[in-house]
């Protein structure tokens, strides 16, 4: 018997508990993880409220990431032993998650922990960090450098912008961070943005084209934050595409791109092959300062993700929260 979230509807009738469950009731996968840590991400919050489509069949344990000891496996990359980390695949949607003591996953979907991280910190980094590093090495493909300008960094109290932010600064880029939390800006500017600005500069519609400026974006927020973006960076820039926390609409023109040869990159972390999970958990496993992404995490035990899924909705949540199962 294991501890887990579970969601389940019935006749339109929605609930949300921690329960106790059997090791039976588990996917018919060929690795049993016994999950030492979680991650609460935006989209666990928008399954456990019932805010947004995310579950796909029901009953569900979401959590999109996880990270811990391989129990049993019948897969031929993982023994016994192995620590591991999920990130994506369709788990917490399709296939049950990671906010459980145990999960039962496809070997395919796992990547090793790297050596030089614990299964805590890879939960700190999780899918948000993961998914930043995708973005950081988007504009390293594109061979956007330091000397090429600022990096602007949206949504970038949140887990995807606290780690871009922190790697960015790590490699020696003036960030610019946009948010909606005035309050953060001491925050943002501790975890290494050089400078905070508002996203109502970005986040109403705009004009087709604005004053050149960044050479390079990280957006995790969509909508009309994107389209000011894209219209707002210098000639041959990169902007890369990871989120819509404002929507998931594009409301803008194509001047941006056939008039200063910008380029728009979108970054799945879900559905990313396994080498390329690889690459970027190598690479972060190299470049995380550990002081900053303790600067941006927090912990919870189980039981607490219930209410803290709706607070990180409410924007009550900064960086990244990690949710201790043992706990």
């Amino acid at each position: 018997m294991f501890k887990a979230i579970v969601l389940d509807r019935h006749d339109e009738q929605f609930s949300a508990s921690l329960r106790d469950l059997e090791e039976h009731e588990l996917s018919d996968f060929d690795v049993t993880l016994r999950v030492e840590y979680s991650s609460l991400n935006y989209k666990d919050a928008l399954a456990i409220t019932n805010r947004g489509p995310v579950v796909r069949r029901w009953p569900m344990v979401p959590g999109i990431d996880g990270a811990g000891v391989v129990e049993h496996s019948a897969h031929p990359e993982f023994s016994a032993g192995d620590r591991v980390i999920l990130n994506g695949w369709g788990a917490g949607e399709q296939h049950w998650g990671c906010l459980a003591e145990r999960a039962r996953l496809k070997g395919e979907w796992l990547v090793p922990l790297p050596e030089e991280l614990d299964t805590r910190t890879a939960m700190a980094v999780g899918t948000a960090g993961y998914t930043a590093m995708l973005c950081v090495q988007a504009l390293e493909r594109h061979r956007v450098r330091p000397d090429d300008g600022e990096i602007l960094v949206t949504g970038a109290s949140g887990g995807v912008g606290s780690v871009a932010i922190s790697v960015l600064a790590g490699r020696g880029f003036r960030v610019v961070a946009s948010t909606g939390r005035a309050a953060e800006a001491d925050y943002l500017k501790r975890i290494g943005a050089a400078e905070v600005i508002d996203r109502a500069l970005l986040s109403a519609p705009g004009k087709p084209l604005g004053k050149e400026r960044w050479a390079g974006v990280v957006d995790s927020v969509g909508s009309h934050t994107l389209v000011n973006a894209c219209a707002t960076t210098r000639y041959g820039g990169v902007v890369t595409a990871c989120g819509l926390a404002q929507g998931m609409d594009l409301p803008g023109t194509v001047a941006p791109f056939i008039l200063r040869g910008v380029s728009l990159v979108g970054i799945d972390s879900v559905m990313a092959p396994h080498a390329v999970r690889l690459g970027a958990w190598q690479q972060l496993s190299r470049e995380l300062d550990r002081e900053r992404l303790a600067a941006i995490t927090h912990e919870i035990p189980l039981a607490a993700t219930l209410d803290a899924a709706a607070s990180l909705l409410a924007g009550g949540v900064r960086g990244r929260t990690v949710v201790n199962t043992r706990a």
